[in-house]
């Protein structure tokens, strides 16, 4: 028996190209998900801190970041604070909120440990529950 031809005419033949917009539609929201995170997993503040072994501290959206520079600065999320006042209002302000953000102290290892010190005790003074250094793991 021969081809099978229908009426009209038509031949049924299979499709091989691949659909690929389902492809693009992910990757766009992929990209769109990576840009959103990569600036919440990275600090704009250079601090070279010290290594330690330590247990691993998650970088959340609400985290916020005390940066000690080596000359004693502090930044709060990347924006310099101008004296202790200022620090102490900021962590009074957010010891209130419920549940309260988890403070990361990035200190510079030049730092004087006199200036980390106050701002651990300005914390504790504020009511912060959780305080956490941060740390470089050990190279091997």
């Amino acid at each position: 028996m021969g081809d099978f031809i229908s009426a009209e005419g038509d031949n049924d033949e299979v499709v091989s190209e691949i659909n690929t917009t389902p492809l693009v539609d992910i990757m766009l929201v992929l990209l769109i998900i990576f840009l959103i995170t990569i600036p919440v997993a990275t600090h704009a503040v250079k601090v070279d801190i010290p290594e330690r072994n330590s247990h691993l501290t998650q970088t959340k959206v609400g985290n916020i970041a005390l940066v000690i520079k080596a000359d004693g600065q502090v930044f709060w999320n990347e924006q310099l604070l101008p004296d202790e006042n200022a620090l102490k209002a900021k962590l009074a302000s957010v010891a209130s909120l419920h549940p309260q953000p988890q403070i990361q102290v990035w200190g510079d290892i030049q730092a004087k440990f006199e200036k980390v010190g106050q701002v651990i005790q300005d914390c504790q003074q504020a009511g912060i529950s959780r305080v956490d250094f941060i740390t470089k793991p050990i190279r091997k």
